[in-house]
């Protein structure tokens, strides 16, 4: 092992973390959750998890409010829950949460027979629910804007007397994430089966208590990412991720494929001394490519990092299947644009693509981040090469990564 390394804590996985603290809700708390996130929206999860328990213990007969600030998928998670829970629900959230999209989430339940009414724009929170059991299993779903309108269906469907047989309509965004959810379910005991074709998975309900036992949450990928274009921008320098492992089941293990055609190499190594202790090394200052096409349909999250990358190493790069990015946080489409414009990067956008055509970036006073944490992630390895430059509202890494600026602090300090 190389003491000389850069050690790195990542987070634990906020997407697998909300899966299972869900997972945990519907059946009744069978499940020890080792190393679970510390991100702003898991801790936002937990706390609505346990308001609903609160409600359902007091028998409370009036609506209650259920506030999911700027989490999307926390909203679409806790949708399908609070609609087959007694009582009246209101689910609502901040002015960017009320604009995203939640009508096929809506449609859903509405095709099971279940109580969604939209009480400002239709398609849009806040909605007003009225909790109750399900009249059909069958249902059909387009997961073409967010991969979640389908996990978050699968995750409750332990707990309807029939369980659910759920269709795509159309090829989803971000299809590991719907798998990693179909995989959390049947480690719980829970069986999930998809369809020959890929359309259609069919869960059947809970049957008695499951097995206790003891689950251990992955290191994040996603935050992982932000530390390959540092490695990126500073040849040489060795890397380590602990805890992370090359065989995920995140889709944004995808970050791999990617910055190898940047010249950074990941090995995986395991530590002789404990059994669990795997992690990555990665190094940049290898060969990169004159040109890259990536597909980032099943890993959206990573497009403001690898249009950085690409940006700062001056390679020709396309992002493809990234339609989906104007709906997230922030219009990440216009966010990515604008901000490498302004450092001189040359970008264009075509319907579902991302072009970065080389160019010199040159250092401005500031990065905007849009209230997006992904923004201000993704950026921040460019202070590697101007110190100078600051991000906007630096705090809001809290939502995925909160200790992210301390864990960069030791590459810059390099």
């Amino acid at each position: 092992m190389n003491t000389n390394d850069i050690r790195i804590n990542l987070p634990a996985s906020k997407s697998m973390s909300n899966r299972w603290l869900m997972i945990n809700h519907i059946t009744g708390s069978h499940f020890r959750i080792g190393k679970l996130s510390t991100s702003a929206d898991t801790r936002l999860l937990r706390k609505l998890l346990a308001q609903v328990e609160e409600n359902a213990a007091a028998e409370r007969s009036d609506s209650d409010l259920y506030y999911c600030d700027n989490a999307g998928s926390v909203a679409r998670f806790m949708m399908p829950l609070l609609a087959v829970t007694p009582g009246y629900h209101v689910l609502s959230g901040d002015d960017r949460l009320r604009e995203r999209p939640m009508a096929p989430i809506i449609d859903a339940l509405r095709q099971m027979g279940l109580r969604v009414e939209c009480t400002e724009k239709e398609g849009f929170l806040p909605v007003q629910i009225q909790g109750g059991v399900p009249v059909r299993r069958t249902v059909s779903v387009d997961p073409l804007l967010s991969s979640q309108f389908v996990s978050a269906l699968l995750l409750v469907a332990p707990r309807l007397p029939e369980g659910i047989s759920l269709t795509m309509t159309q090829r989803p965004t971000s299809r590991p994430y719907i798998e990693m959810t179909a995989d959390a379910l049947r480690m719980a005991g829970i069986e999930v089966r998809r369809s020959s074709n890929g359309r259609t998975y069919y869960v059947q309900p809970l049957q008695g208590k499951p097995k206790a036992a003891s689950i251990t949450i992955e290191r994040d990928w996603s935050s992982a990412s932000y530390f390959y274009t540092m490695a990126m921008l500073r040849p040489g320098t060795r890397i380590r991720l602990l805890g992370l492992q090359l065989d995920s089941c995140q889709g944004d293990s995808a970050a791999d494929g990617f910055f190898r055609q940047l010249g950074v190499v990941s090995t995986e190594v395991r530590s002789p001394y404990r059994a669990a202790g795997r992690s990555i090394t990665i190094q940049g200052g290898g060969e990169m490519v004159k040109s890259i096409q990536f597909n980032c349909i099943d890993c959206p999250d990573l497009v403001p990092t690898f249009a950085v990358a690409a940006a700062a190493a001056g390679v020709r790069t396309i992002l493809k299947g990234v339609g989906n990015i104007a709906l997230k946080e922030s219009d990440r489409m216009v966010a990515i644009t604008n901000e490498l414009r302004r450092m001189g990067g040359r970008v264009n956008s075509t319907g579902d693509e991302l072009h970065i055509l080389p160019s010199a970036l040159k250092p401005t006073e500031m990065v905007r981040t849009y209230g997006d944490h992904r923004m201000a992630m993704a950026f921040a390895p460019l202070r590697l090469r101007f110190p100078d430059l600051k991000i906007e509202n630096p705090e809001v890494v809290d939502k995925s990564f909160p200790e992210f600026w301390e864990e960069f602090e030791k590459v810059l300090a390099c």
